[in-house]
């Protein structure tokens, strides 16, 4: 059996510890890659790269973005009264797609895990409770996966962050049991937004 020269080989690893693409798409890429136009092969090189040094993460909300603040925690047309907590922040981009939501987001960087030793102090909670009061925010939507961990997180945000005068809700049924915003349509989204509920 013939083997792929080590620079392809070396390409089809660093390819599969991309999230959605297994063995057989990252050989299929390399191969592809390794007989493209070189003038195309580089701008993919410069475009990885420039992309990785020029986005960061939004000072307030957590967002991927080139200027910080972000383009949603800079517009005024926002409602400021609405903070959506996400759990990382390519879920931001799940629900604008869906074109329901117009307040302001905050991403947790993550979800409480006491197996892989994951906290409350690992997660932007701190930064979220800061914002609430100087915002004027009034209700506080926890649109988490419905995996045990996002149930977890779900309910120690509910209990952390209950306060007079504060609603906190969670996005009702619509999304898939057992996994995240990911594999959720544009429909479900509207729809699990539009039917959120009050958690107690």
């Amino acid at each position: 059996m013939i083997r792929l020269p080590e620079p392809l080989a070396t390409l089809v690893t660093a390819l599969t510890r991309l999230p959605g693409i297994g063995p057989r798409s990252a050989e299929r890429i390399a191969l592809h890659l390794a007989q493209a136009d070189p003038a195309q092969v580089e701008l993919l090189a410069r475009s990885l790269v420039e992309a990785r040094q020029r986005i960061r993460s939004c000072e307030v909300c957590g967002a991927l973005t080139e200027p910080s603040p972000c383009a949603l925690c800079s517009n005024p047309n926002r409602d400021a009264t609405q903070v959506c907590v996400v759990e990382r922040a390519t879920d931001i981009f799940n629900l604008e797609k869906a074109g329901t939501f117009r307040g302001r987001y905050h991403v947790l960087g993550g979800r409480l895990s006491p197996v892989n030793g994951v906290g409350p102090d690992d997660l932007r909670i701190g930064e979220l409770e800061k914002r609430l009061q100087p915002e004027g925010v009034l209700e506080v939507i926890l649109a988490l996966g419905t995996d045990v961990e996002g149930d977890a997180t779900a309910h120690y945000l509910a209990h952390r962050l209950a306060t007079a005068g504060l609603a906190i809700t969670r996005l009702a049924a619509g999304l898939p049991a057992g996994s995240g915003l990911d594999f959720a349509d544009e429909l479900t989204l509207s729809r699990a937004l539009e039917g959120r509920r009050p958690m107690s």
